[in-house]
């Protein structure tokens, strides 16, 4: 067996690990498959990961990371909102179509932490990371168009990632594929009316956001009322 460096080493295990989760699943990432898979000793997993959490927390942070990374071009220098969001999305999509088995394993990922304490930081990592790489998109969108955002940009972030899960995952359990693209479709065209062009926004007198930019003045969602007598749902 070839020596290599910890870091090496450790990313081999991982790409082994993520193979057989993706085709077995969770449970079936075993130390002893995975170091199968790696064609390795159980002592050398065991060497660059104390246990199998470990593991599975270095698997979650590959992934999402993968998942961010790909299909997201380099913004143009100057393009409508419209055009930006739309090509993203059928980056998106197309990267979504094309890794079945990791787009699974994500979401059970994010059950296995919710089921155990002492992986709960990775289900948080997960979306911390998707969280923020939507900001930064929705910040190129605005550098790159010329606009600025009806609503908080963290807002529309949680948004955008809860719609890809949602569509996400109902793809994967009905195989719908023009469903699922024209669903996130439609929130893309959602999406891009809520980019106003910066002299419009300042012309409306909108409300600065964290960031100091103008923002287009903003009506916020009330809380649907409760009839007399009627007892809302905790």
């Amino acid at each position: 067996m070839n020596r290599l460096p910890v870091a090496e080493r450790r990313e081999q295990l991982i790409e082994a690990a993520l193979t057989v989760a993706s085709r077995e699943g969770i449970d079936g990432a075993t130390v002893r498959a995975v170091a199968a898979e790696a064609g390795v000793s159980l002592g050398v997993v065991h060497y660059c990961f104390r246990d199998k959490d470990e593991l599975l927390r270095a698997m979650a942070h590959t992934i999402t990371e993968r998942n961010l990374g790909r299909g997201v071009a380099a913004m143009p220098e100057s393009a409508p909102a419209r055009d930006l969001v739309m090509a993203v999305l059928d980056e998106l999509w197309s990267n979504i179509r094309a890794t079945r088995g990791p787009q699974l394993l994500t979401y059970e990922l994010t059950t296995t932490s919710l089921r155990h304490p002492e992986l709960q930081q990775v289900g948080v990592d997960q979306y911390v990371v998707s969280w923020a790489a939507a900001e930064r998109f929705l910040e190129e969108v605005e550098r790159a168009a010329g606009i600025v955002w009806r609503v908080p940009r963290h807002l529309v972030a949680r948004s955008i990632i809860a719609t890809i899960d949602g569509f996400c995952l109902a793809w994967l359990v009905d195989g719908d594929d023009d469903a699922a693209y024209q669903g996130l479709r439609l929130f893309a065209e959602h999406l891009s009316s809520l980019a106003v062009p910066v002299d419009e926004a300042a012309m409306l007198g909108g409300t600065a956001d964290d960031d100091d930019e103008p923002r287009a003045e903003v009506h916020p969602f009330a809380a649907p009322s409760v009839p007399s007598g009627v007892s809302a749902l905790a």
